[in-house]
């Protein structure tokens, strides 16, 4: 019979959540690649197959569109202007990289998961702030803040599993 919270089966739990975390931290990285793209398609969904979810939520069927017509000028006048969200996308996949500790060695690599919890943390005053300027609507804030609420609970739960794991190892990482 095997123990599901011994060493091994924590490993594995911490292991299968950091593996999930990554994924959708480099899916949603990846989607800012084609971002002119992603919006026409959008933009033209919610006027085609998904007209009664524009007709439902009209705030947000013209604010695709007027994303999408930001985005597209920009591309055409400025395409420098979305290097940065080059950016913002290879800052995900590096962020991604960096859960590679964890997974290896959990609890000695806790503070990368710490980190990403104050990452996390910190989406919610950047939305706020950044929000009011940049003259994006309240709803997409919390839109944005959503991200770090539904990212940072799975880091809790691999942080309470990498303390449970902490406790159970015979060897001591040195933290305090």
């Amino acid at each position: 019979m095997s123990d599901t919270n011994g060493p091994r089966a924590l490993l594995t739990r911490i292991r299968t959540w950091l593996i999930v975390f990554v994924v959708c931290l480099v899916l949603s990285g990846a989607t800012a690649f084609p971002l002119v793209t992603e919006l026409r398609l959008l933009d033209s969904a919610s006027t085609g197959w998904a007209a009664p979810v524009g007709d439902l939520l009209p705030g947000l069927a013209e604010w695709i569109h007027r994303v999408r017509g930001g985005l597209t000028t920009a591309d055409e006048q400025a395409p420098y202007l979305l290097y940065g969200t080059d950016w913002l996308a290879f800052a995900h996949l590096v962020i991604a990289v960096a859960f590679y500790g964890p997974y290896r060695d959990p609890v000695r690599n806790i503070w990368v998961i710490e980190f990403g919890m104050i990452a996390c943390v910190g989406i919610i005053p950047l939305a706020l702030i950044c929000g009011p300027i940049r003259d994006i609507p309240f709803w997409w804030s919390v839109i944005d803040m959503s991200f770090g609420v539904i990212g940072i609970l799975p880091l809790l739960h691999v942080h309470r599993l990498i303390r449970r794991l902490e406790a159970l190892s015979p060897v001591q990482s040195g933290r305090p």
